[in-house]
């Protein structure tokens, strides 16, 4: 799977996007608020690091997702 930071403009906040390995979009969340419901895309018990990961990441940088 793959991650992007998109940053918002004006009003529009900042979004993070999961997509798979054929880049369709898998989950679309704001970058601000809590992680709810990662089981759907099979990132259950990587809250934490996931999380983590969402503040370093630069804006517009496509990069692999890999928890440990």
């Amino acid at each position: 799977m793959y991650i992007i930071k998109v940053k918002g403009k004006a009003k529009i906040p900042d979004y993070i996007q999961i997509r798979d390995e054929n880049f369709v979009l898998v989950a679309y969340f704001r970058a601000d608020r809590p992680l709810k419901n990662v089981e759907k895309f099979g990132l259950e018990g990587k809250e934490e690091a996931l999380e983590t990961l969402i503040r370093s990441l630069p804006f517009g940088k496509l990069q692999k997702l890999e928890l440990e």
